[in-house]
């Protein structure tokens, strides 16, 4: 008999939230740039061809799923730097590692046998 695995259901919905927010191009665009060092909208707008409300909407929801982080300038409060949440990024990555473990995909068959096999049907 197979072994049940405790799946985290709260934590595979959680992922899959971020896949989600993650899934958009120019999302995924900003967060590569962003991985590349703090940045600001207007290096960002213009390394990423995008228009500035555009930018700051993606921004925003990829705030919202905790993968950047942003903060005011103290001296100017107009500018605002934008990077990467490397808490959260670690995390990700991690979770990524073990999901994708191709060490721990399993090759034993897991189905259910029909009680009554066809004809020519070997256990």
């Amino acid at each position: 008999m197979v072994q049940k695995t405790a799946v985290n259901e709260t934590k595979l919905e959680e992922m899959s939230q971020v896949f989600k927010v993650l899934a958009d191009s120019n999302r995924l665009r900003v967060f590569e740039a962003l991985m590349r060092g703090v940045s600001c909208n207007g290096w960002l707008t213009e390394e990423l061809e995008l228009s500035p409300n555009l930018l700051s909407h993606h921004l925003k929801v990829l705030r919202e799923a905790g993968l950047v982080q942003d903060r005011r300038d103290v001296v100017d409060g107009r500018w605002i730097y934008y990077q990467v949440n490397l808490p959260a990024l670690t995390e990700l990555h991690q979770w990524l590692a073990h999901f994708f473990d191709p060490a721990a995909a399993a090759s034993q068959h897991i189905c259910v046998i029909p009680k009554q096999q066809p004809p020519g049907w070997v256990n």
